[in-house]
């Protein structure tokens, strides 16, 4: 991802060519503004915003290493992948109830029905609906 891929005023992060090779624009988490700004202003990066030697991207040999490296410190013992943060991501709107259109929209998938896999991991919503009877008065 490059520095310009970031539109702080707007919320968005767009990612070009991703999976499937299609653009997609994300929402820039408020969460994330202020580390990236003091990361930024520490390593003042020149194009992409997370630069390996020579300002190059990492390949993915090295993501896959930061990831694990990443996963050990925090003692997540579980086999996961990059892959994994996209299912994640989309596991965890579910989760918080984010329509499963819109999660479609986001990871750009053609079909509603790749989406809806997601619908059987997120379970959590499932013990927190209401039942219609419970409207009626008995």
């Amino acid at each position: 991802m490059k520095v310009v891929d970031i539109d702080g005023k707007r919320n968005v992060i767009t990612v070009y060519a991703a999976k499937g090779k299609e653009d997609r624009q994300l929402m820039f988490p408020d969460s994330l503004r202020k580390l990236l700004r003091t990361y930024y202003i520490k390593y003042r990066p020149k194009i992409f915003l997370f630069e390996g030697p020579g300002g190059e991207p990492y390949s993915q040999t090295s993501l896959r290493k930061i990831l694990y490296r990443a996963m050990k410190k925090c003692g997540i013992n579980k086999n996961a992948t990059l892959h994994t943060l996209r299912h994640s991501f989309a596991t965890h709107l579910l989760e918080d109830g984010t329509d499963v259109r819109i999660i479609q929209k986001l990871l750009d998938h053609t079909s509603i029905k790749t989406t809806m896999i997601y619908t059987h991991v997120a379970n959590t919503q499932l013990v927190e609906v209401k039942s219609p009877m419970d409207t009626f008065d008995l």
